[in-house]
């Protein structure tokens, strides 16, 4: 590998470091197993269920079915990974409306 190749590895490792202790996590409501969906609505197929306690990164936001939770009524669902979507009326932003960039 070459030094300009070693730099640019390290550079990309100090990005990722940089940009995980920037990231925010928010906390799932209370007492709730949260489903998540492959998509923003509650037609999309379950993926996985968080278990109670959880606190969710927020990628991107993309409107998709009214849900009323805990937290509201909302069409806003937050990316919390790749093909991952939780409805925001479940998880605590301190916000009604969106709090992340919009999900392309």
């Amino acid at each position: 590998m070459s030094v300009e190749h070693v730099e640019e590895a390290e550079n990309s490792d100090e990005a990722e470091a940089v940009a995980a202790a920037s990231l925010t996590y928010y906390p799932v409501a209370p007492g709730v197993r949260l489903n998540v969906r492959s998509g923003p609505g509650t037609s999309y197929p379950v993926v996985k269920v968080l278990p109670e306690g959880t606190r969710v990164p927020i990628f991107c936001q993309k409107a998709g079915t009214t849900v009323t939770g805990p937290y509201g009524t909302t069409n806003i669902w937050d990316n919390i990974a790749d093909s991952q979507f939780v409805s925001d009326a479940y998880v605590r932003t301190g916000s009604d409306g969106y709090i992340a960039p919009r999900c392309a």
